[in-house]
């Protein structure tokens, strides 16, 4: 209808109907009738723009050109998912061993290793439609709508996947957790309608072989995940998506590298060396901001200190502009040698750097050289990173006879490991669950496991008391002490 046809209409229906009541004619039926009819028109209207806005968001979630070449430091998750791809590109091939084609791949690892990415690789690496969604899309106030969408999904798959021309779709669907939930019989309704359609969906997708439907998804939070929903038959392969090692980090910095001038002194081997523990979006992150840095500099090129501080930065957070008193400064600094010695007492040689510039919410911090990545830990090891956590803490009270709010994330960390020494088998209670054992238990453990070390690292810091205060006076100076420095001053 036209605008004007809209203005004639609204203009002329009520006149008729006044009309119509002056003669004597009842007009309630034809009130009603025009209320429902407006209803319907409404109704009719918004579910045409929800439509419209869903082939909008489909097309806008199309992935751009990706292969899994593309995607550094996963060699080991790539060809497992390679691997179970190839099920759905050589149908014919599995058809004559009587294999039965999987319904789902689950991805699953910490946040920013590439989970994403390799589900965009994956539609790319068997030319399949992708169709992608988070799991926040689904929950919805309305109860069935969340349903209505996962229907409608699997529906938009088929139908792309014919007007393309193209054997399979592959449905992506980020967050999981969020509609895959474990169902407790709880007021949460909603979820578990959305949920049981979408097992639903995934126990009739091979009732029609053209196109063939692969679900995958990710989440990052598995042990949250509905035992219907990962049991074989549904999710039939669950792959791992684990933080890159140190080869894998290399490749991903190199990739991220391309596109960028890097100084001829730049070794990425080393960046990969001091980044360990970093995901594939923090090291990406790395790149940029070392990028940032150069051209703050007016520099034409990226240079080995601007990728050191990007990795501070990214660990960090950025140069505060706090101004501490010069009485923090000291504590600050007593402190952060109290890391540094023991640090370089437990391993010679592990100190980079001590600094007294605030980062983030750290008015200091020790940078440590780049030691060769570790999977397993020892007892004695573990109570060594326990020891450097305590170290600043042990510092003050050496100095001042109290602590500080300033070694809270230092405790954090301190516990932490002792909780991974309980559950290892590594303390004196032996091999235990800790959800068998009273909290007084564990209470008491802790704590004497944090007495003693604590008594370890004074013993220690007593030694090197001398060391404090030659270290002092430059660090207060320069704000920074290098490691070859500080070394010296260790072994003077």
């Amino acid at each position: 209808m036209s605008k004007y046809g809209k203005e004639i209409a609204i203009g002329v229906l009520p006149v008729i109907v006044i009309f119509l009541a002056y003669i004597g004619i009842n007009i309630v039926p034809i009130l009603f009738m025009c209320a429902v009819g407006a209803m319907l028109f409404v109704m009719t209207r918004s579910r045409g723009n929800m439509n419209l806005g869903n082939e909008r968001k489909g097309k806008a979630r199309t992935p751009a050109f990706l292969t899994f070449e593309e995607i550094g430091g996963q060699d080991r998750a790539k060809n497992e998912l390679k691997e179970a791809l190839d099920f759905l590109v050589k149908f014919e091939e599995i058809s004559k061993f009587g294999i039965r084609p999987l319904k789902g791949i689950l991805l699953t690892g910490p946040p920013g290793t590439g989970k994403t990415l390799m589900a965009k690789a994956s539609a790319h690496y068997t030319d399949s439609v992708f169709i992608a969604a988070s799991g926040s899309e689904f929950v919805e106030m309305y109860v069935g709508v969340g349903a209505s969408r996962v229907r409608d999904m699997f529906k938009d798959a088929r139908t792309r996947a014919q007007k393309e021309n193209k054997n399979s779709a592959i449905i992506f669907i980020d967050e999981i957790e969020v509609i895959g939930g474990k169902r407790d019989g709880g007021q949460q309704r909603e979820y578990d309608q959305t949920l049981n359609q979408l097992l639903t969906e995934m126990d009739g997708i091979h009732n029609s072989d053209d196109p063939r439907i692969l679900i995958m998804a990710a989440t990052n939070r598995k042990e949250l995940l509905d035992s219907a929903l990962i049991r074989p038959g549904r999710f039939d392969r669950h792959i791992q998506v684990d933080l890159p090692d140190k080869k894998g980090r290399n490749h991903i910095l190199r990739i991220h590298a391309k596109n960028k001038p890097l100084a001829e002194e730049v070794n990425l081997e080393k960046v990969a060396e001091q980044s360990f523990g970093f995901s594939g979006a923090q090291l990406e992150s790395v790149m940029n901001e070392a990028a940032i840095y150069a051209m703050r500099d007016s520099l034409p090129t990226i240079e080995h200190k601007h990728l050191s501080l990007a990795i501070d930065k990214v660990m960090l957070g950025e140069k505060s502009d706090r101004e501490t008193t010069n009485e923090e400064r000291i504590r600050v600094a007593y402190h952060e040698l109290g890391h540094a010695i023991t640090a370089e007492a437990v391993k010679s040689g592990s100190v980079s750097q001590v600094s007294l510039s605030p980062r983030g919410q750290a008015l200091g911090f020790v940078r440590h050289n780049p030691q060769q990545d570790q999977y397993l830990y020892t007892k004695p090891f573990l109570e060594e990173r326990i020891m450097i956590a305590l170290g600043g803490s042990v510092a003050e009270e050496m100095f001042y006879g109290n602590r500080s709010t300033g070694s809270r994330n230092d405790f954090e960390q301190a516990l932490q490991m002792v909780e991974t020494m309980i559950d290892s088998g590594l303390t004196s209670l032996g091999i235990v669950d800790r959800s068998m054992v009273s909290r007084e238990q564990l209470m008491k453990e802790n704590a004497a496991i944090m007495d003693q070390l604590t008594v370890r690292t004074r013993d220690l810091l007593e030694q090197y008391r001398v060391v404090f205060e030659q270290s002092l006076n430059i660090l207060m100076q320069e704000e920074v002490l290098s490691g070859d420095q500080f070394r010296e001053l260790m072994h003077h």
